[in-house]
């Protein structure tokens, strides 16, 4: 766990017994290391509630999140401010479960269908990793600010090895006495 953002993780153990709600707030270091992740300018808020309960020996984790955060205009490279929020729903299996779905190689794939479960190695569930991955879902692709529009460079026209030459020519003749 040591190698996660926001080192928040429960226990497959602990959902076999009872339900586990969490109300969670990222700290000012978790969230400047999520914004290093995530490219963003900053992130003041990241808060969530999380509900795990059980189900066959794995848990269901959905959450709720919030956050107020800062990304560069693919434009100006100004700030642009935005206020996300979510929410998600997974199932998560341990790795090796004896519920793992089994791939048959004739199966139709079906869109409405559920996702399948994810498969989580180790005995913890990384509840801050899942928080960080939706958020990320939601971020803009392509921030932009309000008014900002592009406009493109001027094309250079026509640049080839002879036009490079004849200009070269061109100077030459004029930087001799006449």
């Amino acid at each position: 766990m040591s190698d996660q953002i926001w080192p928040v993780a429960v226990r497959f153990s602990e959902v076999d017994r009872r339900d586990v709600t969490l109300d969670l707030v990222a700290d000012e270091a978790v969230r400047a290391a999520i914004a290093r992740q995530l490219d963003l300018v900053s992130l003041s808020r990241f808060e969530a509630t999380v509900r795990l309960s059980a189900w066959l020996d794995g848990a269901v984790l959905e959450g709720r999140w919030l956050a107020d955060l800062e990304q560069s205009c693919v434009v100006t490279l100004d700030p642009v401010a935005a206020a996300l929020s979510g929410q998600f729903s997974v199932r998560l299996l341990p790795l090796g479960s004896p519920n793992t779905p089994q791939d048959e190689p004739d199966a139709v794939i079906d869109p409405d269908a559920d996702d399948p479960p994810d498969m989580v190695e180790g005995p913890t569930i990384p509840v801050g990793d899942y928080l960080v991955e939706h958020l990320a879902l939601e971020l803009d692709p392509f921030p932009r600010k309000p008014g900002a529009v592009f406009v493109p460079p001027e094309e250079p026209g026509v640049i080839t090895p002879f036009a490079v030459l004849k200009d070269l020519a061109t100077k030459n003749r004029s930087d001799k006495p006449g």
